[in-house]
Formats: structure tokens, sequence, C-alpha cells
């Protein structure tokens, strides 16, 4: 009979914290994360400077500002573009406004224009 009681006390410390846990999220604001709103908000136009053309890989490189949408910092990286035959009105070191978003999973850009 004693360890039945032993046994029952530590089940009851053992699933107090739980039980509390449970207790204490309650009512908390469970919004989404900073990550996870990015990839919800609308593409809009980007301040880039075109550094490299590659139109045999379909891909620019472009030193560009803050991409909200995707939660992607400034920096210079390479992107595929989802019109390659976009890429033969554009030169390097031309300043431009770019519409980046995913297609396949990747960043992509999707719109390129003259500032």
């Amino acid at each position: 009979m004693k360890a039945l009681k032993t046994l029952a006390l530590m089940l009851a410390l053992v699933a107090a914290p739980a039980a509390f846990a449970a207790g204490a999220m309650e009512g908390m604001d469970m919004k989404p994360s900073a990550t996870s709103q990015a990839s919800q908000q609308a593409p809009h136009p980007v301040a880039a400077e075109i550094r490299k053309i590659d139109p045999q890989a379909g891909k620019v490189t472009l030193k560009h500002g803050p991409i909200e949408n995707l939660g992607m910092s400034a920096m210079t990286m390479a992107f595929p573009v989802k019109d390659r035959d976009s890429l033969k009105n554009f030169k390097e070191g031309e300043s431009v406004f770019v519409t980046f978003d995913k297609v396949d999973g990747k960043p992509t850009v999707v719109d390129m224009r003259r500032k």
C-alpha cells in the first residue's frame, strides 16, 4: 500500500509541471514568427544594382536592399530569373527595381525594371 501511495505521489509530481505549463500558455498571443510572416507578405520592388549577368545560366547577380517578403537582408547575391530572355535588356552596372518571389522554393527575380 505504501508503494502505491509513493507511486501516486511521484506521478502527481511529474504531471504537475506539464499541467502548469499548459495552463500558463492559455491566453498567450501565438502569432507566427517574423520568418513565417515574411513568406506571407506580398512581393514589392527592391532597389538593386546589377553586378553580373549570366544569360546562359539565366541568373543575375544583384547588390540589393532588404527583401522583406523573403525575409532576406541587404546583400550581393546571384538569383535565377523567371524570364531569361529579359536579361538581354539589361547591362552590368545598371540601377534597377527588382521584384523577388519564391519559384520552386527558390528566391527568384520575377520582374526587373530600370530606375
